[in-house]
């Protein structure tokens, strides 16, 4: 007798009643058939990590002059990159571990895409640093501690070799979350694949079956790599704030660094899952899986974070006037007023105000508005990073070191080859 899903018990998962063969047999019919819209968006990705890939190889064959660095702003746009993509990267993890922490049902419908979000988040962070040496080649030297005969070692008491630690280790408890996660379903596609497709699967599922056994020991691991995600998310995004924290610059030299960082990671990270729901919903139609209601309370976690981020903006700017002291108050005074007003006001205005609207039902239930305004959201968190480190490092102690910085056409191609990158 085949075993079917009772709507009445599981309101906020699939509406009606279905064997679990229907189910994977709709939801796998993907892997034969995309829509046609897959391949499309497909196509604009690999062009746009294709042009940047071209770039990244001139700009290692010239150098780093290509780019429109500006003394004494040498981190701009690399780095922005990579605290952005970090960023992404934390918040997936953590959506789909706190959420099967607490047991919330419709994580079902966004832990993939979560998770899978996460392992890509941060190998197109991880590049950046690599750029931004410009000989990729020696990146092993400064950021492990290898033997090698030159006698180099590694400053353990710099914030940047603290990322390379807590961000492999991320990545690693990340990925095993991931995949253990996967295994029940790639046992599901083995045993709908025939040929060398099924000895694949067969081995990526690790010879799954699905006994009460299998599942106790699944359900310990998967509840102790949650566990363990949940607070490196936390720490880890807090190690990254200390790459700025750590100095002596003004609008860096701030010991409320590691809980804004994190705050705007899990925002920037629950706004960007909102943005590859929605187009995922479509092409591989799901509509019948991820139901408005899960879109909805995807928002509400969204527009929590959104709220603790404007406090956070609002924090900096009352502790930078009142320390009373004179440099950092002018730096945040000339980021609402100065060169770099686009840039802030954009930030506010994507990441605090347009937000508000989703305190409305009305508008949390219409996706489509829903969605641009996730979009703007990505697009504020963008800018917030490079608030933080272009506005901070244009101007320091001395007015004659001072200097400005616009992106160019370098920054701006190889910032949309990471997209490119993240979503191939």
């Amino acid at each position: 007798m085949a075993h079917t899903i009772d709507a009445s018990k599981y309101s906020n998962t699939v509406k009606w009643e279905k064997t679990i063969s229907d189910v994977n047999d709709e939801i796998l019919v993907n892997l034969r058939n995309p829509h046609p819209s897959f391949y499309v968006a497909f196509a604009i990705a690999a062009l746009a990590l294709l042009t940047a890939i071209g770039f990244v190889a001139a700009h290692t064959i010239v150098g780093l002059g290509l780019w429109n660095f500006a003394p004494p702003l040498y981190w701009a746009v690399d780095i922005t990159n990579f605290v952005f993509w970090v960023g992404i990267g934390h918040a997936g993890t953590l959506i789909s571990a706190i959420l099967f922490l607490f047991r919330a049902k419709w994580r079902n419908t966004v832990n993939r895409s979560a998770e899978a979000m996460t392992i890509f988040a941060v190998m197109c962070a991880a590049v950046f640093p690599l750029i931004h040496m410009g000989r990729m080649w020696v990146g092993a030297y400064w950021a492990l501690p290898l033997p090698n005969t030159n006698n180099l070692w590694v400053n353990f008491r710099s914030p940047l070799v603290w990322d390379v630690f807590a961000i492999s280790t991320y990545f690693t408890v990340s990925l095993l979350f991931w995949y253990m996660g996967l295994v029940p379903d790639l046992a599901t596609i083995r045993d709908r694949s025939k040929g060398f497709k099924r000895l694949v699967y067969g081995f990526m599922s690790f010879g799954w079956r699905g006994t009460v056994k299998q599942w106790y020991h699944y359900e310990a691991g998967y509840g102790f790599l949650a566990a363990l995600a949940t607070p490196l998310v936390l720490s880890v995004h807090s190690v990254v704030s200390w790459d700025f924290a750590m100095s002596i610059q003004p609008g860096w030299h701030t010991t409320i660094f590691p809980p804004y960082f994190v705050a705007g990671a899990i925002l920037s990270g629950c706004a960007m899952v909102y943005t590859l729901l929605i187009p995922v919903r479509k092409m591989f139609r799901l509509e019948k899986y991820i139901l408005p209601e899960h879109l909805e309370a995807c928002i509400k976690l969204t527009l929590l974070t959104s709220t603790i981020v404007f406090y956070a903006y609002a924090i900096e700017f009352f502790v930078a006037w009142y320390s009373g002291n004179t440099y950092e108050w002018a730096l945040f005074e000339k980021r609402a007023t100065g060169p770099y007003s686009f840039y802030f006001w954009t930030m506010v205005f994507c990441n605090c105000i347009f937000p508000l609207a989703w305190w409305s039902k009305r508008i949390r239930n219409n996706i489509a508005v829903s969605f641009v305004i996730a979009v703007l959201v990505n697009v504020g968190m963008w800018f917030e990073r490079y608030n933080i480190i272009v506005s901070s490092l244009a101007e320091d102690f001395l007015p004659g070191s001072w200097g400005h910085f616009e992106p160019g056409l370098w920054e701006i191609v190889i910032t949309t080859g990471s997209f490119g990158l993240f979503f191939v």
